[in-house]
C-alpha cells in the first residue's frame, strides 16, 4: 500500500534529521514565531449552510500523477498560488512538505505564510514528535493526524503535543474504523477529516464522505478530503453534512483558478461578463 512505503520512507527521514541541535534550532525559531492563526476558527467563521469553507492545496506533485502541470518542472511558485487562492476566497491553505513523493518543502510553507495572510495546514505524513516543532517553527497553524498511519497511543501523544505547540489538529478517517477511534480516543478534537481516496487503489469515493459524515457529532467541523472536482461535488458533500473541502488537484490543474474555485463555490461575484 502506498501509505505504508511512504511512512516508512518518512521515518528514514526523521532517523536522519533527529538531533539534539536541530531540535533547539526549531525551538529558538518557535520562540521567535508570533501566534498562531485558529484554523479550526476560521472554517467555523467562514462556512455557511449552503457554501462550505475551503482549504485550498498547494501541491506541485503527487504519488499517482507525478506533477500537476507541466511547467512545475521549470518553475513552481507556492506564494503565487496562495495568492490566486486568497483573492478567490479560499477560507485556509494546505501546503504540502514531503518531499519524495510529492515534492513539497517546508520552505513551501514557510514561504506562504511570510506572504500570505490565511491559516495554513501542514500536509504532511506526521511520525514524530520533532515534525510539529517543525511544523510550528515554519509557520504552520495546524497539522494532519492520519489515523490509518498510527498507533492509538501515538494520536494521543501526537494531539496532546500539537495542543502544547498552539497548532489545530485535522484527524483524517478512511472507513467506520478509524472515526470510530478518533470518537473514543480523541473525544475533544474539533476536526476530522474523511479522506475520499482508496489508500489501496488511490481511487476516490465521495460515498465515503456520504457514509461516514452522519456518523460525526454535531459539534464536530466536518471536512471533505479527495475527489472534489466539480460543482456537483460540492453539492453532494454539503448535502451530507459537511463543513469544509480540501481541495488540491482540480484547482492547480485548472487552466483558470479563479474560475474553478467560483465554480466550486457557484460565486456568482466577479465572473467575467459575456
Amino acid at each position: 500500500m502506498i501509505l505504508d512505503r511512504i511512512l516508512e520512507h518518512k521515518r528514514a527521514e526523521i532517523r536522519r534529521k533527529n538531533s539534539r541541535g536541530y531540535l533547539a534550532d526549531l525551538k529558538t525559531r518557535i520562540r521567535d514565531a508570533g501566534p498562531t492563526m485558529g484554523f479550526a476558527v476560521t472554517l467555523d467563521a467562514r462556512r455557511t449552510p449552503t457554501r462550505p469553507a475551503l482549504i485550498a492545496e498547494v501541491k506541485k506533485a503527487s504519488p499517482s500523477l507525478g506533477l500537476l502541470r507541466p511547467e512545475f518542472e521549470q518553475r513552481f511558485d507556492p506564494v503565487a498560488i496562495a495568492e490566486a487562492y486568497r483573492e478567490q476566497g479560499a477560507t485556509a491553505l494546505s501546503v504540502l512538505t514531503d518531499k519524495d513523493y510529492f515534492q513539497g518543502s517546508l520552505e513551501y510553507l514557510a514561504d506562504v505564510k511570510r506572504k500570505v495572510d490565511l491559516p495554513a495546514l501542514n500536509k504532511e505524513f506526521m511520525v514524530a514528535e520533532i515534525q510539529f516543532y517543525e511544523a510550528r517553527a515554519y509557520g504552520a497553524d495546524a497539522v494532519l493526524l492520519i489515523v490509518a498511519g498510527l498507533e492509538k497511543r501515538q494520536l494521543l501523544d501526537f494531539a496532546a503535543l500539537a495542543k502544547e505547540l498552539s497548532l489545530d489538529v485535522l484527524v483524517e478517517t478512511h472507513h467506520e474504523r478509524e472515526l470510530d477511534i478518533v470518537l473514543e480516543w480523541l473525544p475533544d478534537v474539533r476536526m476530522i477529516g474523511i479522506n475520499n481516496r482508496d489508500l489501496k487503489t488511490f481511487s476516490t469515493d465521495l460515498g465515503v464522505t456520504q457514509r461516514l459524515a452522519k456518523r460525526i457529532p454535531s459539534d464536530k467541523l466536518i471536512v471533505s478530503e479527495s475527489g472534489i472536482h466539480k460543482r456537483a461535488d460540492v453539492v453532494r458533500v454539503v448535502e451530507a453534512g459537511v463543513h469544509a473541502m480540501l481541495i488540491g488537484e482540480s484547482l492547480i490543474r485548472a487552466h483558470n483558478i479563479g474560475a474553478k474555485i467560483r465554480e466550486l463555490l457557484d460565486d456568482d461575484t466577479n465572473k467575467e461578463k459575456p
